[in-house]
């Protein structure tokens, strides 16, 4: 089978505040065979501004995928959903929840604010390495994305 790969990075938005699980995706992502820019940010506010190219953020690229915890401080992630998904310049960049929360109500609801994907957070490390590993496989190995507006 002759897969294509992808030469340029993808760029990839991570929304969280944990610096345990930043590190994990970062160590996750780099043994992935995806070539990637990973840029973090610590809250909701950061990634609206990041997103929007605001201040300290003008001049970064628009993500290729976000991956969004739920629980940040300032704005947390249902309403960075909610605001990416009402955005029509940001609504297609697909987004996964990675939380650690398995509350039916918060999947039910990520979904119904357009979430692309729901994954629960795992306590065994070597298991959410292999979950952020496969996040980046199947997002741009396998599924065909629209192009930017």
């Amino acid at each position: 089978m002759n897969k294509m790969k992808r030469m340029t990075p993808i760029e990839i938005l991570l929304v969280e505040d944990s610096p345990g699980d930043i590190r994990l995706t970062k160590e996750a992502l780099k043994e992935s065979k995806i070539i990637n820019n990973l840029y973090v940010v610590l809250d909701g506010v950061e990634a609206m501004e990041f997103l929007r190219k605001k201040g300290k953020f003008k001049d970064t690229p628009r993500p290729d995928l976000i991956l969004l915890d739920l629980n940040l401080p300032k704005k947390d992630g249902r309403e960075v959903l909610a605001e990416i998904k009402d955005d029509k310049n940001l609504k297609r960049i697909p987004v996964v929840i990675l939380t650690i929360s398995e509350a039916e109500e918060d999947i039910l609801e990520t979904y119904n604010r357009h979430a692309n994907c729901y994954i629960t957070k795992t306590v065994d490390m070597e298991q959410f390495l292999k979950v952020v590993r496969s996040i980046g496989e199947f997002w741009f190995s396998i599924v065909k994305l629209p192009p930017d507006e």
